[in-house]
């Protein structure tokens, strides 16, 4: 029962290569399936985020070198070189994999520690690989641990009080150049949860301005109502370029969707007032050259690290108490693993034995034409009554070790003693 995880993040990665290697959640919905096709893992799950890419599968158990094939597998999906990942990837097997997920879920492994975010992204990510059949009853298990890790760290630590998050830090972001934002304007590109976060901070700030533009102008508009802000078609995105102070975009999008012509175009209109942008986005939503126009200030996600640096200090007493729970989590789910671990192994070895004992049976019993067939079903039922004799102490120790690194050397050991791989191939 193989874990296996590639991925790469903040931490690994450039936003250039994160915002390449980034899944929409029809493409997460794709890979999943052709992983499973292609014999490479026999579950899979997809998690990708501004901040992180990542592949979770339990290989078949015919399976060699899973982790090489998910590497290949990453580059060709997105049609990049295999060599661009080297130095950017980081692997994880079982119980390493296991903590880093749950390390996810309880927002230690984000660029702002304690992110409110994040949990809802792998829930969803669960959700998408669920609904399409791409997990099984490891990755249920392991995720819906994931889960319960995130909610206990929120409910039972104070790592996610003053929360954090990637649309705070932009509009914290915006504060340090702008000062107080009352007397500004600000045009908010996307709907979604960031864009939603970035409007509510916004507002809470008594920001002078407020518009928002969004493909959907229903989703739109529901949001501008409920802000008091303004909506902007957006086939009028261009022209909406020329009156705010600030653009904070996070549109979730293949390709960019702030050219720098736009952005020129827009400057001459507005006599080249300065412009800050803001770019929340993976895939990136505005094109970097924008950032070489005369007065407009471009800063993405990589540009938050002091922020990222002083909320880290804020919540860092936090983070042995979370460890705690994370680490308790990992023992519990090792233990559900062992468990199911020690079950099949048991179930191999009564198959193993059941099999000798038939063909014992059917070499001894024809030789003995002179039994009945109520005696031969009698010796069979003996060798059976010997055969649970004989295997219930080992169960019953096997259940009973404490150790979990122990009991699954025992298992090996069984393995390995009565030949159990060799019975199944």
């Amino acid at each position: 029962m193989e874990i296996v995880l590639v991925g790469l993040n903040h931490r690994t990665a450039p936003v250039e290569l994160r915002e390449r290697v980034s899944f929409t959640p029809e493409e997460a919905r794709q890979a999943s399936e052709e992983l499973r096709a292609r014999g490479v893992l026999s579950e899979t799950l997809v998690l990708s985020t501004c901040n992180r890419s990542e592949l979770y599968g339990v290989p078949p158990e015919s399976a060699t070198d899973s982790v090489s094939a998910m590497e290949l597998f990453l580059a060709t999906f997105h049609q990049i070189e295999p060599t661009a990942l080297n130095g950017n990837i980081y692997r994880r097997h079982d119980r390493e994999a296991v903590r880093h997920l749950f390390r996810v879920a309880a927002g230690l492994d984000s660029m702002l520690l304690g992110e409110a975010e994040i949990l809802g992204q792998v829930r969803e990510a669960y959700r998408i690989a669920l609904d399409h059949g791409g997990t099984g009853p490891v990755l249920n298990r392991m995720f819906q641990s994931a889960l319960e890790v995130g909610k206990r760290v929120r409910a039972e630590t104070e790592i996610s009080t003053r929360p954090m998050s990637v649309a705070f830090a932009g509009v914290k972001l915006a504060e340090r150049i702008f000062g107080s934002l009352r007397s500004h304007a600000a045009l908010i590109l996307g709907a979604g949860a960031t864009g939603e976060q970035v409007v509510a901070h916004l507002h809470d700030r008594g920001i002078s301005r407020l518009r928002v533009a969004n493909r959907s102008r229903e989703r739109a508009k529901e949001l501008a109502d409920r802000f008091g802000a303004e909506v902007v078609d957006w086939s009028d995105l261009e022209s909406a370029l020329e009156w705010p102070d600030m653009v904070i975009s996070s549109v979730a999008s293949p390709e960019p969707v702030v050219s720098r012509a736009a952005v020129e175009r827009a400057m001459a209109a507005r006599s080249n007032r300065s412009l800050l942008l803001i770019d929340l986005g993976v895939p990136r939503n505005v094109v970097p050259e924008a950032a070489d126009l005369y007065n407009v200030y471009l800063y993405g996600l990589d540009d938050l690290k002091e922020i990222v640096e002083q909320n880290k200090r804020a919540r860092e007493a936090e983070v042995p108490k979370v460890e705690a729970l994370v680490e308790e989590h990992v023992a519990k789910f090792e233990s559900w693993q062992a468990g199911v671990e020690t079950g099949v192994v048991l179930e191999e070895l009564r198959a193993r034995l059941s099999s000798e004992r038939d063909s014992f049976l059917r070499e001894r019993l024809s030789t003995m034409p002179h039994l009945a067939p109520d005696d031969k079903v009698r010796i069979a039922g003996l060798m059976d009554e010997l055969l649970n004799r004989v295997l219930l102490e080992p169960t019953a120790q096997l259940k009973a070790v404490p150790d979990l690194r122990r009991k699954l050397r025992n298992l090996e050991a069984l393995r390995d003693l009565f030949r159990l791989d060799q019975g199944k191939s």
